[in-house]
């Protein structure tokens, strides 16, 4: 009994240790261009306008990319306690924690520390990384646990009515953290499980199709419906582009936000044994050594299904980031946990699985001290912070999202021409990339005086004005 308290110490205690890490990095690392400042900023906007109907990406911008539930649940952290990068996190650390308290009642059930799964979970560097990442994939990542757990417990006998609904309010928050990917991440491997095992009429019984395609719908149609008739092509962008296109061709140049990502194939399995250490290796192992016993225990077919399916569908395309992985980090912490009694080396994983926590607060500390943090920042914030005595803020021809963030929608884009047109005063200041400077003309760049610099941009005034 002892040493199982001590173990359920450790685990609460490691969770909290963890958790207080990732807090402490939102609060002080600045939001980085691009994805990440970009969804802030949009937050911002939808908190500063209250068009909680269409995203904007700039005033008067649509943002066409994806639903809202990201930006509503930042905007709203917005409104309660103010614009910051904290706040922008606040949303998806949630989410992380309840995640965790979600899944530890599957440990306690084999008689196992509540919180193992938990700290198995912000253990994984991709799990980590979105427990304070302003992004779609936490949200989406929330709501396909939500189906598949929910899926699960209503099949259980004397299960809890509410499981039943809340598989379809599961849908209904994917659709809008990130689209009918919902479907397709979660239907097939419930499809699959359920043939392996003949639930063929057990799950028309228990589950409420028809009335939990209504909650589905309640939930997420109306923002559809509202969003087509406030920007009309919307549906046909997001459902068709995003969706399809984007999928089959990593060169789609309809992408009005970003830019083509393309992978070589199966570059998903390499993202989950990279992202998912030490973990993902430690489950390999065991899966080999039961690999006879797999699809006799119908929570591990469960679980793995789950967990290989994303990766399956993923490894036809080439238009993917290692993001896409998050879905399957729950199943991959419950497998382990399944198997957590008959794992070898349990002491050398755990300190193998702290690394990247324990570094990730080593390396933020030496970047701190040294200045290296502010030099090597993919962000405008210190340039915006450390010059608010200027009127102007302008920046060569793209602004940034961490630019428009921090001056809350002040800066503004410049052209080469305009900046020749310009008449010299001392209220402006400039933020160049080093690669544009050489473009801009003898006569302008003869006149500006660097004020500071970073290792992808520096900030310039006028000399003696």
């Amino acid at each position: 009994m002892k040493k199982y308290l001590n173990k359920y110490s450790f685990f609460s205690y490691a969770v909290l240790g963890l958790l207080i890490i990732r807090a402490f990095l939102n609060w002080v690392v600045p939001l980085m261009d691009k994805t990440e400042a970009r969804y802030s900023e949009i937050a911002r906007i939808m908190a500063e306008t209250n068009n909680w109907i269409t995203p904007q990406i700039d005033y008067g911008v649509p943002f066409w990319a994806k639903p809202p539930l990201s930006t509503w649940l930042s905007a709203i952290s917005f409104k309660f306690f103010g614009v910051n990068e904290f706040t922008a996190r606040l949303p998806y650390f949630l989410l992380v924690i309840l995640l965790v308290f979600l899944i530890g009642k599957y440990a306690k059930r084999k008689q196992l520390p509540f919180f193992l799964p938990g700290f198995i979970l912000l253990t994984l560097p991709e799990f980590l990384i979105h427990a304070g990442v302003v992004s779609t994939d936490t949200a989406l990542a929330f709501s396909v646990a939500l189906v598949m757990l929910s899926f699960w417990e209503t099949l259980q006998d004397n299960a809890k009515s509410y499981w039943k609904y809340l598989i379809f309010v599961g849908f209904g928050l994917g659709l809008l953290a990130k689209g009918p990917i919902i479907f397709i991440l979660t239907l097939p491997p419930l499809v699959i499980w359920c043939v392996l095992f003949r639930y063929y009429t057990i799950i028309f019984k228990r589950i409420p199709w028809v009335i939990g395609s209504i909650i589905t719908m309640v939930v997420a149609l109306p923002w559809y419906l509202l969003a087509e008739k406030q920007t009309p092509g919307f549906i046909d962008y997001f459902i068709i582009g995003e969706h399809f296109m984007r999928f089959f061709d990593s060169s789609w140049t309809g992408d009005k936000y970003g830019f083509p990502k393309s992978q070589p194939l199966g570059m998903i399995w390499i993202f989950l044994l990279l992202f998912a250490l030490p973990w993902i290796q430690a489950l390999l192992l065991k899966l080999w050594q039961n690999s006879n016993k797999i699809l006799k225990n119908k929570w591990i077919a469960f679980l793995l299904l789950w967990l290989l399916w994303t990766p399956l569908f993923f490894t036809v395309s080439r238009s993917l980031i290692h993001p896409y992985i998050m879905p399957v980090m729950v199943p991959l912490a419950l497998l382990i946990t399944h198997w957590w009694k008959s794992i070898k080396h349990q002491k050398t994983i755990i300190r193998l699985s702290l690394i990247v926590p324990v570094f990730s607060v080593i390396i933020y500390a030496y970047g701190s001290i040294n200045n290296q943090l502010q030099f090597y920042s993919n962000t405008d914030k210190y340039f915006i912070e450390n010059n608010a005595q200027f009127d102007n803020i302008y920046h060569l021809e793209h602004k940034s999202y961490s630019g428009q963030f921090y001056s809350k929608g002040t800066i503004k884009s410049i052209s080469i021409s305009q900046m020749d047109e310009l008449e010299p005063k001392e209220s402006f200041c400039f933020i160049i990339p080093n690669r544009d400077f050489a473009k801009v003309s003898k006569k302008i760049t003869d006149q500006l005086l660097l004020i500071e610099s970073n290792y992808k941009k520096g900030i310039y005034t006028y000399k003696n004005k």
